[in-house]
């Protein structure tokens, strides 16, 4: 059973490893834990809520991402706990409990990854296995103060992954340290050792971080001292990505009136429209994977989630061809944008973490500021990752890193060139 030294991060603990190899593997010593949203043969994958796991049999085999970490030397200690089916982005958990935030004890961890990054962040493992499909990675990685990688979209093999939705569903990682991040990523991605490379440009976009109730002396510029440092202030630009992916993603002018009952006055309309086009398409999606199920089952939900998952079973396939166009679209834009080595950078989440006890909002406006920012590579299919910039009012704060897909390895080596000097500048 869970105690309290293990921060409620677990489902259940176990330690499973491979036969000891004769010489030394790419993660030997280090230990890990995985989201119980991913197969591990014998048991059953609960999904994050008890009615899924009682009338679902333990799984046959083991997922490939899982059994690449376990062949590379890992040890795994143990499924975490989760939202229910992958359908928030708090970690708040009405059956198993809300994992306790060890940065922020009074804060939520953030979800649906949640037990994965309180493992990480309470150090009961050394990394640790979640998925991300609309910021299940990063938003717990940043409220968690941690590292956190969402890949390119289909970069990882998602094979016994439970599905919330394909065209945005990704196996990401978390770590404390920016090495171990990296070796996780070679080991997942299947991809040797690679020089690192010098970013061509390190786009800020201003009016993401205008959105962000951080100042922007203790994030952007935070980044932007490190770059100089390191790469030279010719290595800087400024854009206001809001202006050009409304330029870029005609598209996206079929979410601009839809968006409007939930849009925030101060998002710009085409980061509005894009979330818009994005959680459509995963309601969608969501719905042909699992509306059977819910339908015959009736589980008990928690508060929030019940009315999302609901929310989903209802929604029809109007405008569906049209978010497959601006997923399209984008990806078009922002790889036109970027280039081969450069760098969009944005705030991971556009403010502190949500207190415990507050019960976040759970209509769709509460959702629009954050998901402006975390659709931009989500909609892409690019790949993103979040990095803890220490404390600020005493809770963690982070900033992201977006690059072009399949930019991985030059993604993650950026990330361990730039850490320290972050650290350092902050």
């Amino acid at each position: 059973m869970v105690t309290s030294l293990d921060y409620g991060a677990f489902m259940e603990k176990f330690s499973l490893q491979l036969s000891p190899s004769q010489h030394q593997l790419p993660l030997s010593g280090l230990t890990f834990a995985v989201k119980d949203i991913f197969d591990i043969e014998g048991y059953v994958t609960g999904f994050g809520n008890p009615d899924w796991a009682s009338t679902h049999s333990a799984a046959m085999s083991t997922a490939p991402a899982v059994m690449d970490l376990l062949t590379a030397g890992a040890t795994c200690l143990g499924k975490t706990v989760m939202d229910e089916m992958a359908y928030c982005m708090y970690g708040v958990n009405k059956h198993y409990g809300t994992p306790t935030n060890p940065c922020a004890p009074d804060r939520v961890p953030g979800g649906s990854s949640s037990g994965s990054a309180v493992a990480v962040a309470a150090k009961l493992v050394d990394f640790s296995l979640g998925t991300d499909t609309g910021a299940s990675v990063r938003v717990p990685a940043s409220y968690c103060g941690i590292l956190g990688f969402r890949p390119s979209l289909g970069a990882v093999s998602t094979v016994g992954v439970l599905p919330m939705s394909q065209s945005y569903d990704t196996v990401g990682w978390f770590a404390r340290d920016p090495m171990i991040l990296n070796r996780i990523g070679r080991v997942l991605l299947h991809l040797p050792d690679v020089d690192p490379i010098k970013p061509s440009q390190v786009i800020i976009a201003e009016d993401c971080f205008r959105l962000s109730t951080i100042p922007s002396d203790r994030t952007a510029q935070v980044l932007v001292k490190s770059i100089e440092k390191l790469f030279g202030a010719q290595c800087v630009k400024h854009a206001i990505l809001g202006d050009y992916v409304k330029d870029k993603v005609p598209s996206l002018q079929h979410f601009m009136d839809k968006g409007n009952e939930d849009q925030v006055d101060d998002i710009p309309p085409s980061l509005a429209a894009l979330s818009s086009a994005m959680r459509l398409l995963q309601r969608y999606e969501f719905k042909n994977y699992h509306a059977k199920w819910v339908t015959k089952v009736n589980p008990d939900f928690g508060p929030g989630i019940s009315e999302r998952i609901w929310d989903a079973i209802k929604a029809t396939g109007e405008n569906i061809d049209f978010c497959h166009s601006v997923r399209t679209e984008l990806c078009a834009a922002l790889t036109a944008l970027l280039g081969d080595h450069g760098i969009l950078a944005l705030p991971t989440t556009p403010g502190e973490p949500p207190k415990v006890q507050a019960n976040p909002a759970t209509s769709d406006i509460f959702f629009s500021r954050p998901f402006s920012l975390l659709s931009v590579a989500g909609s892409s299919g690019f790949c993103q990752v979040s990095i803890p910039l220490g404390r600020y009012d005493n809770v963690p704060l982070a900033i992201s890193l977006v690059a072009k897909h399949g930019s991985d390895a030059f993604l993650l080596n950026l990330v361990e060139t730039l850490y320290d000097t972050l650290q350092e500048t902050i």
